[in-house]
């Protein structure tokens, strides 16, 4: 019976009427036990009749068990896989074992989640309800929160059912949330019945808890003697109540009820056969439904409530549940491998052989399927039971990478200490090799330098890295390059030149005679990046063009996930007007597998190379998902780099609100994480809001501050020194002799680099303070220059930096050349103090021009520009909702909103609106 509740009713009402209506609604009930979670699902039930429903309750003991709740949810709606992308299907089906496994990224079975919820509801409106999601298998959780956090327009309402205080799907999630608190007075009165007087005491007592009154309402005599205002443990008082309705029962009915609580299923036939072993009539349960702990239906037998469940299994003896436990893994049907594997050990009293070997199977069986956070649990216990101090490392370090990969960071980090103290044995310490087991040892340290690299301390990672590539360089000279190749990586990070050249050296001295393309491909891309940042750039442009140039040529490399962010990289460093075809194909390649937690780093690459091309709009949008995604994923070190890059972009446009913040966010992580190339970006994010501002003296402080830091790191790269800015800076100021200095000295850095970017600014540098008579070829240079590149900015500062100098001249004509085109340059781009700047450069020429008007394309918000990008490219709209990890028909939402705000009622028009933001990369 339901009482009361009618703001509870309400929302509820609501959200099934949205349901109704085409629209999704997703509600939270957050609460103590027995507060009346249950009873408000069945009336969601209750009132989403006509709609389609998909239910799954989570049990404690099953929640092990690899994507149990997930499938017990979705069933009904598996008709519609063939309805959504083929590798989202595929995913999902290897997790849901409905095909032979195949591990993939833990966020893609979420991706397909909510494509199947999305196709599911195409045909009628949807309402889903997940009881006790506290108790969701960890896999299951992650699954079903990545596709509730994504309903907008779909006709789906979701109502989940947590525990106040338990680790849920929900902790952090920011999900609509009803708390709920005791029943009124009067509520309570209405469920009990008992005299005034004694209904309100057991009020003031429980707090109004249903549960608790209608337990506690029979009268236990210490209640009724209790003083007026004395403490009651509710729960307590519950549990205590189920027990002494259990307490008349006879022995035979309490061991009936004790296996039947050690069940996770309830299944009447394996606990039939789990009593016959112990010697036990399961006939005895009816006397505990006549009690009314259980009821009795359908084959299965169900608690009346967790807590009745709880109170019986903890009251029961350690010895009594080992045996339980025992006789449930015997009875188990052969298809119950992981249920067996979990009862075996918890029926163990000590290490066990046979219990630990059945939870390794099950945890490589959950890790095929994607089920991470299952496989890390069955390892870690797995490991726990054996008497075997290597298997015991090895299970340890397994369950360490499968918690990395289910985002289960500090837990991975602790479990690979525990495996690195085993496998190094009594008295061997950190960084020193045990003879018998070296690859144990480089395979527990190769995982936690990565984890480190990616999640901070980066130069940790490095140091952990390149010893354990000096452990299997020998037996293993690829293996020991890919780490290096790593601890590079960990040092462009955090911006260590000195020790990314040394570690990209020493890959490239281990080389192999005969080295497979990816190992030839990871050690010339390292060393050319390496000698980019802090050695001989010319012969690093070399080798990067080179690395590229392979990964082109080969297939292999560019299918292989783990090497996406590495095809990125020669365009980024070169910086030349062609040879993208790699940025294109890592987008798309990781968009189109569903590897989510590749994106942040993959996108932020590409940001940055959109950033610095003419697709500002583009590129904003590109760093918002990478930014997100990266929140989601528990992604620091990628959240850093987007938020640094950011910076830098909203720096350029005049943003200065947004510039501020996304650097201050982005140089308290970097502290925090050793991450000194993003402080690079994000401090040179601050000196380019000053220059633009026109607040020169500012800026010189923040360049000075950039020159300090890149001075500290060893970073010698030209394309990352603020010289060619200072030299504007000191022009503004009148320090005519410091940036004479500055320019000499840039010019010959880029001289040295040999890049066509690099060389165009030194050559601006140098037009800004050369002699009257001899500025215009530098300037010329420089605009031939950056014809090679394609970044539009800095063509358009320097144009504006000639008719500058054409304007003091006397040089008017000219001068206006140069000028309005920059003006237009800077106008598409959207740099407003850019644009403001040399607009009043001409007008000073004499001719005038009136700002544009604002792009109505700069009024969508990051991902609506982004799906009209993809839209407009040619992709459908399902196409576009599998590559935004979107349902179609939020697709559809945010394209009718596009519509609405550019004035437009097609997408051809929307083509023709958007022909000033290039075509999006995948």
């Amino acid at each position: 019976m339901l009482v009361g509740r009618h703001h509870e009713r309400q929302q509820i009402d609501q959200a099934v009427a949205l349901a109704r209506s085409g629209t999704s609604a997703t509600l939270a009930l957050v609460g103590e036990p027995g507060i009346g979670k249950t009873a408000l699902l069945g009336y969601a039930a209750d009132q989403a009749a006509g709609l389609r429903l998909l239910r799954a309750r989570g049990i404690e003991s099953e929640a092990q068990i690899p994507f149990g709740s997930l499938l017990e949810l979705i069933r009904p709606a598996l008709a519609a896989l063939d309805r959504i992308p083929a590798p989202q299907a595929a995913a999902l089906e290897a997790a849901l074992a409905l095909r032979p496994a195949a591990a993939h990224d833990r966020f893609g079975v979420g991706a397909a989640t909510l494509g199947l919820l999305a196709a599911y509801a195409e045909e009628a409106p949807v309402a889903v309800l997940v009881d006790d999601g506290q108790w969701l298998d960890p896999s299951s959780a992650q699954a079903l929160l990545f596709a509730f956090r994504r309903l907008v327009a779909d006709p789906i309402a979701v109502f989940v059912a947590v525990r106040e205080g338990v680790p849920s799907l929900l902790d952090g999630a920011d999900l609509p949330t009803l708390r709920l608190g005791g029943l009124t007075g009067d509520e309570s009165a209405q469920l009990v019945e008992l005299a005034p007087e004694a209904a309100a005491r057991l009020h003031r007592m429980t707090a109004g808890n249903p549960l608790a009154l209608l337990e506690l309402a029979p009268g236990p005599p210490d209640l009724a003697l209790a003083p007026e205002g004395a403490p009651v443990l509710v729960s307590a008082r519950i549990i205590r109540a189920f027990l002494q309705r259990a307490d008349p029962l006879g022995q035979p009915a309490r061991g009936a009820l004790v296996l039947a609580a050690t069940s996770d299923t309830g299944d009447l036939p394996t606990l039939g056969r789990a009593a016959a072993r112990l010697g036990i009539e399961l006939s005895a349960l009816a006397a505990a439904e006549s009690a009314g702990l259980v009821t009795l239906r359908g084959g299965v037998v169900e608690f009346r409530h967790p807590l009745a469940r709880s109170a019986i299994y903890a009251d029961a003896s350690a010895s009594q549940r080992r045996d339980a436990h025992r006789a449930l893994a015997a009875a188990l049907p052969d298809r119950d491998v992981d249920r067996r594997a979990w009862h075996l050990a918890a029926a163990a009293a000590g290490p066990d052989e046979t219990a630990s070997v059945a939870l390794e199977q099950a945890g490589a069986r959950g890790r095929d399927r994607g089920a991470y956070a299952t496989a890390a649990a069955a390892f870690e216990r797995a490991g726990r039971l054996t008497a075997q101090g290597e298997r015991r490392a090895r299970l340890w370090r397994d369950a360490a990478e499968a918690g990395w990969l289910a985002g289960y960071t500090e837990r991975a980090v602790a479990l690979l200490g525990e495996a690195r103290e085993v496998a190094a044995g009594p008295g061997t310490t950190a960084g020193e090799t045990n003879p018998d087991d070296p690859a144990m040892l480089a395979g527990i340290d190769e995982l936690a330098g990565q984890i480190a690299a990616r999640c901070g301390p980066v130069m940790q990672g490095h140091a952990i890295l390149t010893a354990a590539a000096e452990r299997v360089r020998r037996p293993d000279p690829e293996r020991a390059v890919a780490m290096l190749a790593e601890a590079a990586f960990a040092c462009f990070y955090a911006g260590d030149s000195a020790r990314m050249l040394a570690a990209a050296e020493r890959a490239q001295a281990l080389l192999p005679a005969a080295p497979s393309p990816r190992t030839r491909f990871l050690a010339t891309m390292t060393a050319g990046m390496a000698r980019i940042i802090g050695g001989d750039a010319a012969t690093g442009a070399r080798e990067v063009h080179e690395a590229a140039v392979l990964a082109e040529s080969s297939a292999e490399l560019r299918e292989d996930l783990q090497l996406l962010p590495w095809l990125t990289f020669g365009p980024l460093f070169l910086r030349q007007a062609g040879g993208r075809v790699l940025l294109a194909h890592a987008l798309r390649a990781a968009r189109a597998r569903a590897a989510v937690g590749a994106l942040p780093l993959v996108l932020n690459l590409i940001a940055r190379d959109q950033a610095a091309t003419d697709r500002w709009a583009v590129a904003a949008a590109t760093y918002t998902e990478a930014i997100g995604l990266a929140r989601e994923c528990g992604q620091q070190t990628e959240l850093t780099f987007g938020l640094a890059g950011l910076a830098w972009l909203q720096a350029r446009r005049g943003r200065e609100t947004e510039c501020r913040d996304c650097a201050a966010e982005a140089l308290g992580l970097c502290g925090r994480l050793g991450i000194g190339l993003a402080e690079v970006w994000a401090t040179a994010a601050l000196g380019e809001l000053e220059l633009g501002l026109g607040e020169a003296a500012r800026a010189a402080e923040q360049f000075g501050r950039l020159q300090r830091l890149l001075g500290d790191l060893g970073i010698t790269d030209a394309d990352l020194s603020p010289a060619a800015d200072l030299i504007d800076v000191y022009t503004r100021l009148g320090m005519t002799a410091e940036a004479g200095r500055t320019a000499a000295g840039f010019a010959a850095a880029a001289d040295a680099k040999g890049q066509p970017w690099a060389l165009a600014r030194a050559r601006r540098g140098q037009g800004l303070v050369a002699a009257d008579t001899g500025f215009a070829a530098r300037f010329e240079q420089a605009l031939e220059l950056h014809a090679q590149t394609p970044d539009r900015f800095e063509e358009a500062r320097t144009r504006l930096a000639y008719g500058e100098r054409l304007r003091r001249a006397r040089n008017r004509v000219l001068a206006r050349e140069q000028l309005r085109a920059a003006v237009d340059i800077f106008e598409r781009l959207d740099a407003r103090p850019w644009a403001d700047r040399a607009r009043a450069e001409l007008a000073a020429t004499g001719e005038t021009r009136r700002p544009r008007d604002p792009n109505t394309v700069d009024e969508l918000t990051p991902q609506e520009l982004h799906i009209s990008l993809l839209l407009t490219s040619g992709k459908t709209t399902r196409e576009t909702a599998a590559a935004m990890f979107l349902s179609p028909k939020t697709v559809e939402y945010h394209l009718r909103h596009v519509y609405q705000k550019l004035g437009v009622n097609s997408r051809g028009q929307l083509a023709r609106i958007l022909a000033d933001a290039a075509q999006p990369d995948g």
